[in-house]
């Protein structure tokens, strides 16, 4: 065989090319064998991760004997539930949106948008509903939950007895024509006494009407300040001062007027002594 490379010739003669061939072949095949004994390193740095599965989620109940277990899981389902359905029963069955919804009103009347920020005032509404709720509170731990803890009644009759705190701070509160309105919503034949309501009347009504009374309040705190912008307003408006915002002359007046007539004290002691 005769190779040509730059004008030069060379001769290679085949029987010194057979051993150069055997090696690389043999090379090649160890290579190929080695390739294959490589373990699965998939799961180290650096290695590709394998395909991903779809998660799934099971729910057992082991240990279960009898129908008196599965009611105790049904109980502790059921109790989850309640919890996490908490916070709806703090907003829609207490005096919580009431109070919420004037210190809401209160701060953007004065003008202070962030001051106190929406932690302070939902802080105030939690603990200024618990000091409303009290008495109802208290009659209810008396009358329903303490002897259904002691086993002195059953879980439906601590039910029923819990309702009755609850929907006499309820009516205590609500109006007669939002009453009327669910009652005629659910096609429900008003009762003889007040007390014979039931919840699905009893609790929106009372929601309505918190709302009212809440939105009344807030009107009524708006006045003053109200009063303080109109009167900024004109007198830059009759020094040609134009250009300068009413807002920003009236805030500094607006909270010395609140902290004069010590606004949070009568703000506080109105929205609990209107419980009572």
């Amino acid at each position: 065989m005769i190779l040509k490379f730059r004008n030069h010739h060379y001769r290679i003669e085949p029987i010194r090319i057979f051993p150069v061939l055997l090696v690389a072949l043999l090379c090649l095949q160890g290579v190929a064998l080695a390739q294959e004994n490589v373990p699965d390193r998939q799961g180290e740095p650096g290695m590709e991760s394998p395909a991903p599965v779809d998660p799934i989620m099971t729910l057992t109940l082991e240990g279960a004997q009898g129908p008196q277990s599965m009611d105790a899981a049904l109980k502790i389902v059921l109790l989850m539930t309640v919890l996490s359905l908490a916070p709806a029963f703090l907003i829609l069955l207490t005096s919580f949106t009431r109070i919420v919804i004037v210190l809401g009103f209160l701060r953007q009347a004065i003008g202070a948008n962030q001051a106190p920020n929406n932690q302070i005032i939902i802080g105030l509404a939690l603990f200024l509903t618990l000091v409303v709720m009290s008495p109802t509170l208290q009659r209810m731990n008396t009358d329903a939950i303490q002897p259904f803890m002691n086993e002195e009644m059953s879980q439906s009759e601590a039910f029923a007895k819990v309702q009755i705190p609850l929907k006499d701070f309820m009516l205590g509160q609500v109006r007669e024509k939002d009453v009327a309105l669910f009652l005629d919503l659910t096609e429900t034949v008003a009762p003889d006494s007040p007390e014979d309501l039931p919840m699905l009347v009893v609790i929106p009504s009372f929601v309505l009407s918190e709302l009212k009374t809440a939105f009344t309040m807030g009107f009524v705190l708006f006045i003053p300040f109200l009063i303080i912008d109109m009167v900024v307003a004109s007198v830059l408006m009759s020094m040609g001062m134009m250009m300068l915002p009413p807002v920003l002359i009236s805030l500094p007046f607006k909270i010395l007027l609140f902290v004069l007539v010590d606004g949070w004290f009568l703000v506080v002691k109105s929205l609990v002594q209107a419980f009572q």
